[in-house]
Order: structure tokens, then C-alpha cells, then sequence
């Protein structure tokens, strides 16, 4: 079964609380769990990113609840695509703390593939994908 991705870009309705994201993200994560979604969504306190990946089914159904929701504004999709493996399976979703430039770095990278470069490319990587799984690094490594 093929797997999709797509990664998007989106800024925090006003006045949505903590308590109200953090009760969003739990209810992404058992939605995403039960379509076989995984994916990681960081946040600045105003924008989102999050990317997503799973069978094209899935991934379109959870898609779909994101342009619908009124927990964030302005969506912007960077690339959707196929991809040959999950490069995030650790979570169904897993909100990450980023700050401001980070996530205008990911919301301005070349989404134009989405597989992770090997070690000897990452360093001088551009690739939004390079640029995530940076971010996610010392994330995976603590769970």
C-alpha cells in the first residue's frame, strides 16, 4: 500500500487556549491512530507546521478535519506526495515547542521531496524533510 504525505503550514485561531490545544492534539492523535495516520505538528506559540503521512485514504481524511477545523486559520499546504516509508512513525501525533524561526525556516524549505538525506547531506541540507527530522531528533531519542 502506498504512503502519503503532505505537510502544511497554519496559524492558531484566536483566543484557543492551552488546555483547548492540548485536547486537540489528543483528539488528532486517536483520530490519526484509527486511520493509520502519523505524523508531528510544531508549534510557536501563532504558526503551525505539521506534517503527515499514512495510506492515502488516511491521510486524506485527517487532512481533511485540518481544513475544516476551527482551531487554525490561513492553512497552507507546502507538498503533498508519495513517499516510499514512513520517515515519522514513532506517533500517531506528537506536538514539538519550536521557535519562531524554525518553523518560518520549515514553512519557507523545499518541500519538493520527502525523504530524509543521508548523514553526509543533512548538515547543509535545505530539504523541509532535513529540516524536520532535525527538529524531531532529540524527540525520538528521549521517548
Amino acid at each position: 500500500m502506498p504512503i502519503r504525505a503532505v505537510v502544511y503550514a497554519s496559524e492558531v485561531a484566536e483566543g484557543l487556549s492551552i488546555d483547548q490545544r492540548g485536547a486537540l492534539v489528543a483528539d488528532a492523535a486517536r483520530f490519526n491512530r484509527i486511520a493509520g495516520v502519523t505524523g508531528v505538528l510544531l508549534f510557536d506559540g501563532v504558526r503551525f507546521v505539521q506534517y503527515l503521512e499514512g495510506p492515502e485514504d488516511g491521510v486524506a481524511s485527517v487532512y481533511e478535519r485540518v481544513l475544516h477545523s476551527t482551531s487554525h486559520t490561513n492553512v497552507v499546504e507546502l507538498a503533498r506526495g508519495r513517499v516510499s516509508s514512513r520517515q515519522f512513525p514513532y506517533w500517531s501525533m506528537h506536538e514539538i515547542p519550536a521557535d519562531q524561526q524554525l518553523v518560518g525556516k520549515l514553512a519557507r524549505a523545499d518541500w519538493s521531496r520527502f525523504k530524509i538525506s543521508g548523514p553526509e547531506e543533512t548538515a547543509s541540507s535545505a530539504w523541509g524533510i532535513d529540516l524536520l527530522a532535525a527538529a524531531v531528533a532529540p524527540y525520538v531519542q528521549a521517548a
